[in-house]
């Protein structure tokens, strides 16, 4: 795969350039990577503008720590990881960690495949972000970021059964949602 380039610098180039404090790369390293990291803002927010709020907080952090980067693995790697701290942080901060909602009124049947065929991406996304902040935070570190439930635990500060239920109870709200579309759908 060849470097990406962008107004005649690769990404190293660049990387170096911000280092130096040269506030165009900076510019030219945010442009490289915002429309990235702002789909995964808004999978941790509620709304355009605090999922706008995290990228612009997770930036500030990149360039403010951009000197740890190691080059151990990707730098988009790197700029994900805090994209996800922030996010998690920001959340945190709101204070919303013991959320409840009754569920006894989701049934436990099971949603085809074809359901989800009917969804886009921007629908999906829709309902993920519609989902109460803990439920939503466990939704994507674990089913879309792939960390285990002892990874978020600590991520979180919850504990292991706290991140399977939080999960568990996410899955079932997306399905009664899901459920919902696919009648009016069809």
């Amino acid at each position: 795969m060849s470097p990406l380039i962008i107004n005649g610098r690769t990404e190293k180039e660049l990387l170096k350039a911000c280092l130096q404090g040269d506030r165009l790369a900076q510019r030219d390293i945010f442009h490289m990577y915002a429309g990235k990291m702002m789909a995964i803002c808004i999978r941790y927010a509620r709304h355009r503008h605090e999922a706008e709020d995290i990228l612009q907080d997770s930036f500030v952090k990149v360039f403010t720590h951009l000197c740890e980067f190691e080059n151990n693995g990707s730098f988009e790697g790197w700029v994900r990881r805090i994209i996800i701290n922030t996010a998690i942080k920001i959340n945190q901060k709101k204070s919303f960690s013991h959320e409840s909602i009754g569920l006894e009124h989701i049934k436990e049947d099971s949603t085809g495949p074809e359901v989800f065929s009917i969804l886009s991406e921007e629908e999906l996304t829709k309902l993920i972000s519609e989902l109460p902040d803990g439920y939503r935070m466990v939704f994507n570190l674990f089913a879309i970021e792939g960390f285990s439930h002892k990874e978020i635990s600590e991520m979180l500060n919850i504990e292991e059964s706290t991140s399977r239920s939080q999960l568990m109870k996410a899955r079932r709200i997306l399905q009664e949602k899901v459920n919902e579309l696919y009648i009016i759908a069809v």
